[in-house]
């Protein structure tokens, strides 16, 4: 029988105590409540356990740990069954790979038995049989989570670490513990990952891990775009998102997962009587602009609409003798791209309006600079930012990526002149989340028309309407205004009424 030890209350988490500083390279301190616990019990069950992984490289990184993952040599189902009890939780388990996940608070701990691995070429799901501890380190995706630490009372802290991942910790060097080709063919995720880590963290991925990367790229191929879709958002969240974002590029991976981002690199250019006209690498200032973001934000689908907003640019590119490259309308096909992209890499399709919202607008700011601009335009901007005005001025200042002071305190100060102009004219005019004060069941009663597309396009010319500045933003204005145009917008919009003898008499009168 297990005696049940009952953590102590305390003011706040005991995950989330601050990593003590590291003491010698073979033990660390670990000043986690819960983790002593468990330590305990597994002594009880005469269990031996270490935690591995995530949390003792952060403990190195002096980072705060968030991943709780155990290897225990033995019954990693029954021990983490036994966790469950003892806390009041249930174990979820996986006996085909030797796995268990107990969710205790707000976290979730993973125990695995000490394992072996084999891949089938055609597979990235492993053939699981039992394995030692070393056998267990092995396995994993890089040396940095490769390091083991001991919870059982005699070594607790007890550091071990069979593949030198302190050493590349200290170095901020990706490494596998295994030759690279293996440990990407075994599971081709471990390239994104060790592009992710690299970013996360500010490391360089070693040359033979790199040239593996490049050389492996399209084994990604069997990966489920649900597993390809979470590292690339980790990268895209990453402190400086275009460290990783340049690695996916130059290793071959972006053309894979994001086809359309990877033909946005290059530069065209064309001789004309001696004038040279060239633009931009569109690739890097992309990449510039999401970094110019990750500086103000964690806001990832802003940073996504980013990566969108001149994605339509090779469609659209243009040369004239006269003025060089020119891409009109990339901001409006470009948004037409967002459904399809969100379709393919699995990415939630509540995001798409507010993506598409962003990239199709990205340019209207520049067009309200001029001072000579009328309210009614302000006010359109208005009404089609709604919610997103704030973003979508964020973005439009990260756009901006010239390496000329001058011009760079020029665009700032225009954007932010008419960023004040919108919010004024928002605010004053109750445009946030702005709709016809005349709603659709009023104009279907006054009308007696049934639910069809003209009561919504009566609704969009009220709208018109309000947005033009011929009638205020209020309700009975608004329903004045429509009650003394309406039957004129009808004749408009309905189909002519055809009477039966008429129709008739045309019949009759046609050869």
């Amino acid at each position: 029988m297990i005696e049940k030890v009952r953590p102590k209350r305390k003011r706040r988490s005991a995950l989330n105590v601050v990593a003590a500083a590291t003491s010698a390279d073979d033990s660390i301190i670990i000043a986690e409540p819960m983790l002593k616990q468990i330590g305990k019990i597994a002594d009880q069950l005469n269990v031996e356990i270490y935690i591995v992984g995530g949390y003792v490289r952060d403990y190195y990184l002096k980072k705060k740990r968030t991943d709780f993952d155990f290897t225990i040599v033995g019954d990693a189902l029954e021990f983490a069954k036994e966790i469950a009890k003892i806390f009041k939780s249930k174990a979820i388990t996986f006996p085909k790979f030797r796995t268990a996940m107990v969710p205790i608070g707000k976290y979730k701990f993973e125990f695995v038995g000490t394992r072996k691995e084999e891949y089938k070429s055609n597979s990235r799901k492993p053939i699981v049989t039992i394995g030692t501890l070393e056998d267990d380190l092995r396995r994993r995706d890089f040396t940095i989570n490769a390091i083991a630490v001991s919870l059982n009372k005699d070594n607790f802290g007890k550091v071990t670490d069979k593949f030198n991942g302190l050493t590349d910790i200290r170095s901020k060097i990706l490494k596998t513990p295994l030759d690279p080709p293996t440990t990407f063919t075994d599971d081709p995720l471990r390239m994104l990952r060790a592009i992710r880590f690299a970013s996360q963290l500010g490391f360089l991925i070693h040359q033979a891990c790199y040239f593996a990367i490049k050389r492996l790229a399209t084994r990604i191929e069997i990966i489920s775009q649900e597993r390809i879709r979470d590292e690339f958002l980790k990268i895209l969240a990453s402190p400086k998102p275009s460290h990783g974002l340049y690695m996916l590029h130059d290793t071959g991976l972006m053309k894979l997962i994001f086809p359309e981002l990877a033909a946005l690199a290059g530069v065209e250019e064309k001789n004309i009587d001696g004038r040279v006209f060239k633009h931009k690498d569109v690739l890097l200032h992309t990449f510039q602009v999401v970094d110019n973001l990750a500086e103000q934000t964690d806001n990832i689908w802003l940073k996504f609409a980013a990566l969108m907003h001149d994605i339509a640019k090779p469609i659209t590119k243009r040369f004239n003798e006269n003025t060089g490259w020119t891409f009109h309308g990339h901001e409006e096909l470009g948004a037409r791209h967002v459904e399809r992209v969100f379709r393919r890499m699995r990415l939630p399709m509540d995001k798409v309006e507010y993506v598409e919202k962003l990239v199709r607008l990205h340019q209207r700011p520049m067009a309200l600079v001029d001072h000579g601009v009328t309210d009614s335009a302000v006010r359109r901007l208005a009404f089609h930012a709604g919610g997103a005005l704030e973003d979508l001025f964020l973005l439009c200042k990260a756009d901006i990526t010239t390496n000329n002071p001058r011009l760079s305190f020029k665009y700032f100060q225009n954007y932010e002149s008419v960023f004040q102009k919108v919010l004024t004219v928002q605010e004053k005019d109750k445009l946030r989340e702005f709709q016809s004060p005349v709603r659709g069941d009023e104009i279907m009663e006054i009308t007696g028309l049934p639910p069809s597309r003209v009561i919504g396009q009566l609704k969009t010319r009220i709208e018109e309407a309000i947005l033009d500045g011929i009638i205020p933003n209020e309700y009975e204005p608004a329903k004045e205004y429509f009650i003394k145009n309406k039957d004129k917008w009808l004749i408009d919009l309905l189909p002519p009424v055809v009477d039966d003898d008429d129709e008739n008499i045309e019949k009759r009168s046609k050869p």
